[in-house]
């Protein structure tokens, strides 16, 4: 008998579902930003959180690599798109 539910994937499933997800929702929070009229219903889908990292320097004698800073903008739209990309693997696969 086939089990339901997300515990027959692997991982990387999950993880391509999230990126979707927050791509999804960033092209929304976008949009919202560029298209709705200033007011409170635009500050409260489009303000996020962005927590950021770096820049974070390596140096080995023969190479240096720079990276960073590296941020991640998190609003209330980007969680709808992942939860969308979710219901949709979820009814696809």
């Amino acid at each position: 008998m086939a089990t339901h539910g997300s515990a027959k994937h692997r991982p990387g499933f999950h993880a391509m579902v999230l990126s979707v997800g927050f791509v999804l929702g960033g092209f929304l929070t976008q949009f919202c930003r560029m298209f709705l009229p200033s007011g409170a219903v635009k500050e409260f889908l489009t303000t996020g959180v962005t927590p950021s990292m770096g820049p974070l320097k390596i140096d080995l004698v023969i190479v240096s690599v720079g990276l960073g800073p590296i941020a991640l903008d998190v609003s209330l739209l980007s969680l709808v798109g992942v939860l969308a990309a979710y219901l949709i693997a979820r009814s696809l696969f």
